[in-house]
């Protein structure tokens, strides 16, 4: 007996419950979501490193990711083992610094400010209460000893998942790639691996816009800080531009250790307190930032992508409003590739060749 053939309008209830099934899967495990997407953005971080092994090593894929991986991790493991405890010990001894010299201006500032004959301002209460940010113990009360636990084993677990899906990317891509693509009708999967190359295109593409950002930004913050005469310049300017990498926090930590020296040690050229001198160390930082968020970033990254710098500037912006750093990081390849798909959705509902030189 001859199988029978679905009718169309079994079809459709069938796809639409397969549909709905899948929304309230994806819905209940989308805590899982973030983790993935960091897993996915470190192997695709390495997956041009992994690219230049095999080539000079003639090695399969999965060798030198294998290579690449694990040299990875035990740089990170070395990393947390040996340069985190001594930066520990050395952002212990600044804030001891700064301890000591906000505990001079709190004597130096003890008398309040007077407006029009009220007290408007008390500088000491203000000092007080950062030293007492600074070098005030944290006490763990006992009824938040277990929630810290579980939120400490919490993470560890979902680092474990980052982990395992990166290796698994890094290593798996190509029989994951190959298998998604094979998921379509056979006439079709041709199509789809251009489509594929094309938007591998961009997000390499992404990859050495962000390389070339962190160099433009290592070198302006390096030169502005040797201009106001910041002790360091070039190792805090490269840091900079280096911590650029993860959007907002890492720059704005750069300023502030950059602020840090400032306080403490001065300008080597300008004639100013250091008090003077760590606040136009932030306030060149802000300048900075901002020439890089309105016109460098997204004239660089723009490029790197064929977009616009204006799209690019609006879904930066927008991304960090709405979703954050991770979403800063992903918005600009991810709405390229959007613009990819539609581009070959659109043609092909039109009935038009989208790759009509590969014909």
């Amino acid at each position: 007996m001859a199988p029978s053939n679905w009718d169309q309008p079994l079809k459709i209830v069938f796809l639409s419950a397969l549909a709905i099934v899948f929304g309230f899967i994806a819905w209940q495990i989308r805590e899982i979501y973030t983790p993935l997407i960091i897993a996915g953005l470190i192997a695709y971080v390495f997956s041009p490193l992994i690219q230049f092994t095999t080539a000079r090593t003639k090695l399969s894929r999965k060798a030198a990711a294998n290579i690449v991986f694990f040299v990875a991790l035990t740089l990170i493991i070395l990393i947390l083992v040996m340069v985190v405890p001594y930066a520990f010990s050395e952002l212990g001894d600044i804030l001891k610094n700064i301890d000591a010299s906000l505990l001079n201006y709190q004597i130096e500032y003890s008398k309040p400010l007077i407006f029009f004959g009220r007290q408007v301002l008390q500088p000491s209460e203000i000092i007080r209460l950062m030293r007492d940010s600074i070098s005030g113990d944290i006490a763990v009360q006992a009824d938040q000893a277990m929630a810290l636990i579980s939120s400490t084993s919490k993470g560890f677990l979902w680092f474990l998942v980052i982990i395992v899906t990166t290796y698994n990317l890094m290593t798996e891509w190509d029989k994951l790639r190959g298998w998604l693509i094979g998921l379509a009708p056979e006439k079709y999967e041709p199509e789809l691996w251009l489509l594929y190359n094309e938007v591998r295109a961009v997000w390499l593409g992404y990859l050495g816009g962000q390389l070339r950002l962190m160099g433009i930004l290592a070198v302006l913050y390096s030169i502005a800080w040797v201009v106001i005469g910041l002790p360091g310049a070039f190792l805090v300017g490269i840091m900079a531009g280096f911590l650029n990498l993860v959007p907002e926090v890492g720059p704005a930590l750069a300023a502030v250790v950059a602020m840090m020296i400032a306080l403490l040690e001065g300008s080597a050229v300008l004639p100013v307190s250091n008090q003077l001198f760590a606040l136009i160390t932030g306030g060149t930082y802000l300048v900075l930032n901002n020439i890089k968020t309105i016109y460098i970033q997204p004239k660089v990254l723009g490029k790197s992508v064929t977009m616009h710098e204006g799209v690019v500037f609006v879904a930066i912006i927008a991304a960090l409003l709405l979703k954050g750093i991770l979403g800063v990081l992903v918005v600009v390849p991810v709405l390229a590739s959007v613009f990819i798909i539609t581009k070959y959705l659109r043609k092909k509902l039109l009935g038009v060749d989208p790759f009509p030189l590969n014909g």
